[in-house]
């Protein structure tokens, strides 16, 4: 019995760090290779008019799936916005994803405050009823998915960490010619 709950523990605590440290989740399909779904049931774009993923095909994208008061998502903002402003004039697009955890992250001023605060000055589509979400079948805050130029996801990350991985893998994707 002792034996069964340690197996159990071990388990457990495999699980919890490979969910804290950005791997692959039980139950998590792997969306790398395939098509990135477009932006959809978008109720607001700020920063930005409208954009989709087929127009944004030549470039090399970064969604970040994340929501104003998730201090994980807090604690990635300045990698993202540092990413932006040195890759957006190599091709680097960045959408920031807001989709809201709580109803209070449901309002448009609040998330507008928000990004005003937190010096967002790339798009963000908000989200709130979670249909963009749905359709990368995202199920973390914060939820990194980078497109390459041809519109296939080619890297996923959740939560914090491997920033170097990920801005490795933002060069070798803009270095690649579509």
């Amino acid at each position: 019995m002792f034996a069964s709950l340690k197996t159990v523990a071990a388990a457990c605590a495999c699980a919890a760090f490979t969910a804290a440290c950005g791997g692959a989740v039980a139950g998590t399909p792997s969306v790398v290779g395939t098509a990135a779904p477009e932006f959809v049931g978008i109720d607001q774009w700020i920063n930005s008019q409208p954009l989709t993923v087929k127009q944004l095909r030549g470039k090399v994208v970064l969604v970040d799936f994340w929501t104003y008061s998730c201090i994980n998502c807090v604690h990635t903002l300045p990698y993202v916005k540092s990413w932006y402003h040195k890759y957006k004039d190599q091709g680097l697009v960045v959408i920031g994803v807001h989709t809201p955890e709580y109803a209070f992250e449901r309002v448009t001023g609040n998330v507008k405050t928000a990004i005003r605060q937190y010096g967002i000055d790339y798009p963000v589509a908000q989200d709130n009823q979670y249909a963009t979400w749905n359709a990368y079948d995202n199920q973390y805050w914060p939820g990194f998915y980078l497109i390459d130029r041809n519109g296939q996801i080619a890297y996923t990350h959740f939560g914090e960490g491997d920033y170097a991985q990920t801005e490795a893998k933002i060069a070798s994707l803009l270095a690649q010619k579509g």
